[in-house]
């Protein structure tokens, strides 16, 4: 789905972010106080709806159903297999937890490379770590601004 005539500033970020919140609810998701991840079925088919066609040939590209208005901060967690993050919270915002490689297990859903999860500011959870480790980004975005 390329584009030939490739322009990354064709839609404005307001736009971006109209185009998040129509998608979402002509599907009717509800994202409110949720956790979110990659792998939820709900999530996925709003997921393809965002798909972008504005892409330069050999490239697939889509936006998450979910956006950090706000100041935000960037980590890499490099974490063992079988390690647990316990119950815990992030009260001061939300969150987006990319997994880059190996995997984390949420809920009974494998998370692994190019897989993603929305943290709601306080909502808590938990998960374990994969058997062969794994390696994550995570932008939290705090709601003091």
């Amino acid at each position: 789905m390329g584009s030939k005539t490739f322009d990354p500033n064709r839609t404005t970020f307001d736009e971006g972010i109209a185009r998040i919140r129509e998608a979402v609810e002509k599907a009717g998701l509800d994202t409110t106080g949720r956790i979110l991840t990659s792998r939820d079925d709900d999530v996925a088919r709003v997921c393809e709806a965002l798909a972008v066609d504005n892409v330069p040939d050999g490239f697939r590209k889509w936006q998450l159903p979910v956006f950090l208005n706000c100041p935000s901060q960037l980590y890499i967690t490099v974490a063992d297999a079988g390690a647990r993050a316990e119950t815990h919270s992030h009260d001061e915002g939300d969150g987006v937890r990319f997994i880059v490689s190996g995997s984390i297990n949420y809920q009974g859903k494998e998370l692994s490379s190019g897989d993603w999860m929305f943290v709601p500011a306080g909502k808590e959870y938990s998960f374990e770590v994969g058997r062969l480790g794994a390696v994550m980004c995570y932008c939290y975005c705090c709601s003091c601004a």
